[in-house]
C-alpha cells in the first residue's frame, strides 16, 4: 500500500521535473535493470564501465542518488572520490625532465670546485666532458662549492 501512494505521489511531481532529470532518471533505471539482467544468478556484479555509467551521471545529475537501487549511495560517492583521487594522483605526476646526477659525480664536482677555487662552472664543466661525464654546466653550477663574497679592504690612511 505505501509502495502504491509512493508511485501515485512520483507521478503527480514527474511533470514539474525537468525533462533533462526525467530523462537522466530513465537512464540510471535502464543500466540498472540491464546489469540485472545480465546477473541472472546470485551477487550484482559491475563491471568497470557500469561503475563509470554510474559516477559520470552522479557528476551531472546528483540527483540520481534517489533512484539507484541495486548499489548504496555511499558506494557510489566512494567510487567518485576514489575517481577524482585517481586522475589528481596522474596529473601531478613527474613529467620527467634532467635525469639525476649520481651522487659519485656530485661528490667530484664538490671536490674540484675546492681543490681548485678560481675555476668557474665552465672550467670544470669542460674537464668533466674530457673524463667522459656528461652533464650540463648549469648542473656543475648547482653542486659546486658555494664561496663566501670576500669583504672589500678598505686602505687605513689615517697614520
Amino acid at each position: 500500500m505505501i509502495g502504491l501512494l509512493c508511485f501515485v505521489l512520483a507521478v503527480l511531481a514527474s511533470p514539474f521535473k525537468s525533462k533533462l532529470r526525467l530523462e537522466t532518471e530513465n537512464a540510471a533505471l535502464r543500466h540498472q535493470l540491464i546489469v540485472l539482467r545480465r546477473n541472472l544468478r546470485g551477487r550484482v556484479r559491475l563491471a568497470n564501465s557500469d561503475r563509470w555509467f554510474f559516477v559520470q551521471l552522479y557528476r551531472w545529475f546528483p540527483s540520481i542518488l534517489k533512484v539507484l537501487t541495486i548499489i548504496r549511495p555511499e558506494t557510489l560517492v566512494r567510487w567518485h572520490r576514489a575517481g577524482f583521487r585517481c586522475y589528481w594522483r596522474w596529473k601531478s605526476r613527474p613529467q620527467g625532465g634532467r635525469p639525476r646526477i649520481d651522487a659519485e659525480l656530485r661528490v667530484l664536482i664538490r671536490r674540484i670546485s675546492v681543490k681548485n677555487p678560481l675555476w668557474g662552472a665552465p672550467r670544470i664543466h669542460g674537464e668533466l666532458l674530457k673524463l667522459g661525464f656528461e652533464v650540463a654546466q648549469s648542473s656543475v653550477a648547482k653542486y659546486m662549492v658555494k664561496r663566501r663574497a670576500a669583504k672589500p679592504r678598505v686602505a687605513d690612511f689615517s697614520a
